[in-house]
């Protein structure tokens, strides 16, 4: 699979589907979205907020940790992931991008610092990579790397990209992105590399994957 085929912004759709539905013999079909803060709710709830999203920390680690790009053939278009468990299909879109980072942890006695995604806690996880973070110039938002399987990238959410602004550094001037990033007593240069990603998404490019990339 290809990076930029992955990352897909996700709209609302027209409901065609029933919570639940059965398209065949055993095969039950769920409906899902995730936010711009990384909460997950169900598709058709009227009300999204703290008190309607799942928090289930272990019903949120198999979802997103089986989640992976919609290629059954149904509903790709307007829900472009799809988490599976068993003969279950759980269909995803999102505000953004599917993988939406919400915390920074501390890793194992000298190992990195990890960023939590979704409500998973500790068992959500992925190495943060400082050198990684992107400020995408036509929205403002940061990115960093995801799983290669959730689309290869993920949104930082606003909060915590409010943690991080004040470790930015802007070499070219405050009205070009930033060129550095201050963490944990040390300089990283940014390297940018999701820039090409994230464009070639939004122009219905493609790219190859970039190494760096969590698996």
């Amino acid at each position: 699979m290809r990076a930029g085929a992955a990352l897909r912004l996700c709209s609302r759709p027209e409901l065609l589907y029933r919570q639940g539905q059965r398209p065949g013999p055993g095969i039950r079909e769920y409906f899902y979205y995730v936010d711009d803060h990384g909460q997950l709710f169900l598709d058709d709830a009227k009300v999204k907020n703290f008190i309607t999203c799942f928090k289930d920390v272990k019903f949120l680690s198999f979802f997103f940790k089986h989640l992976e790009r919609n290629l059954s053939g149904r509903y790709h278009e307007r829900f472009p992931f799809l988490s599976r468990c068993g003969r279950e299909r759980n269909f995803l879109r999102c505000s953004d991008l599917p993988v939406v980072f919400t915390q920074i942890l501390p890793g194992k006695p000298g190992g990195n610092f990890l960023l939590s995604y979704c409500g998973g806690g500790s068992e959500l996880t992925v190495p943060f990579q400082p050198g990684m973070l992107t400020v995408f110039p036509a929205n403002g938002r940061v990115y960093h790397p995801a799983p290669v399987k959730s689309g290869g990238v993920g949104l930082v959410s606003s909060a915590l990209a409010a943690e991080f602004s004040s470790g930015f550094r802007f070499e070219d001037g405050q009205e070009n992105p930033p060129t550095h990033f201050w963490w944990d007593g040390k300089s990283y240069r940014l390297s940018m590399e999701l820039l090409e990603v994230l464009r070639a998404e939004k122009s219905g490019l493609e790219v190859e994957p970039i190494k760096s990339r969590v698996e």
